[in-house]
């Protein structure tokens, strides 16, 4: 399946290599090759933003992501009074992000094209110009059956809240079942929590 291999390849090059966990399908497909590829977890960076409302489904995700991949997942904490859509946490989450980054070389994601149209024109490789870093997305050109069928033939484990209809995974007070990212701030205009805006820089 396009990418996958040759773009995390390439984000191995660098020295210090981040890969920003939210333990959903893409996740799981990006951590297994990346262990096929380095074969362990001395030159990555598996990091977490941890709000502090995670579903406890995700929580015992991350457990079995651990388990499985014999990673240990730092945190990084992005805690607030959250209480719904209308009061994200944009600002602490892209403060939790700026940590997770300091002093890397490469950013890892599990951005893809068909989840949405802001991330609709996502490339294998970019270069963050804000932050002075390389963001390789691996699974830009896969589709929900690419992931589905990689994950099932390879036994790999996956969000439970998939299974009931939940696409896209945030935050407990946040996020519905839907397609694509329509279950995530459900209701309002809101599409991205501000860690993969583009920001002025990088027009």
């Amino acid at each position: 399946m396009r990418g996958l291999t040759d773009t995390l390849e390439q984000a191995l090059a660098h020295e210090r290599v981040v890969f920003l966990c939210s333990f959903q399908k893409e996740e799981s497909v990006i951590l297994d090759e990346l262990l096929a590829i380095a074969g362990g977890w001395d030159r990555i960076r598996v990091v977490t933003i941890d709000t502090g409302v995670l579903f406890a489904e995700t929580l015992a995700t991350w457990r079995a992501f651990e388990e499985h991949y014999g990673v240990k997942v730092a945190v990084e904490e992005a805690r607030g009074p959250w209480s719904g859509p209308e009061n994200c946490c944009a600002t602490e989450k892209v403060a939790a992000l700026e940590r997770a980054l300091a002093g890397a070389g490469a950013w890892i994601t599990g951005l893809r094209r068909e989840q949405g149209p802001t991330r609709a024109g996502t490339e294998l490789v970019e270069t963050d110009a804000r932050r002075a870093i390389a963001k390789y997305n691996p699974l830009a050109f896969w589709t929900e059956r690419d992931l589905w069928q990689r994950i099932h033939e390879r036994g790999l484990p996956y969000h439970p809240l998939h299974d009931q209809g939940y696409e896209s995974i945030g935050c407990a007070p946040c996020t519905l079942p839907g397609s694509g990212r329509e279950g995530r701030w459900a209701g309002t205009g809101k599409t991205e929590c501000g860690l993969h805006v583009v920001a002025p820089a990088d027009a």
